[in-house]
């Protein structure tokens, strides 16, 4: 069965630091690119960070660059996204997907997990 399943989200103040997790299993975690996505309340869901499947470069949104690190422990079949100095725009529910390649668009992607909320307060 494949799953994904994130953890770490929580409530922080802006200016802040939160590390989300995305665990991997039930497919070949190497041969597939994983990217974040979040969507805020009211807005479409779009993408964040993405590390791809070929050598695990790692892409940002303009948005979050300088200030988001996404890495990968493949030993582990774990993505993790790093988030710091952190804004309140920056809150919403945010998702991990895997995909063949890294991609900005969420119809492409195979797997989703469930989701964890990230709220930055003012």
């Amino acid at each position: 069965e494949v799953q994904l399943v994130e953890s770490g989200g929580g409530l922080v103040q802006a200016g802040g630091s939160l590390r989300l997790s995305c665990a991997a299993s039930g497919f070949t975690f190497d041969d597939y690119a994983i990217g974040w996505f979040r969507q805020a309340p009211g807005k479409e869901r779009e993408g964040v960070s993405c590390v791809s499947s070929s050598d695990r470069s790692p892409y940002y949104a303009d948005s979050v660059k300088g200030r988001f690190t996404i890495s990968s422990d493949n030993a582990k079949n774990t993505v993790y996204l790093q988030m710091n100095s952190l804004k309140p725009e920056d809150t919403a529910v945010y998702y991990c997907a895997a995909n063949q390649d890294c991609s900005g668009y969420e119809f492409e992607y195979d797997y989703w997990g469930q989701g964890t909320q990230v709220t930055v307060s003012s």
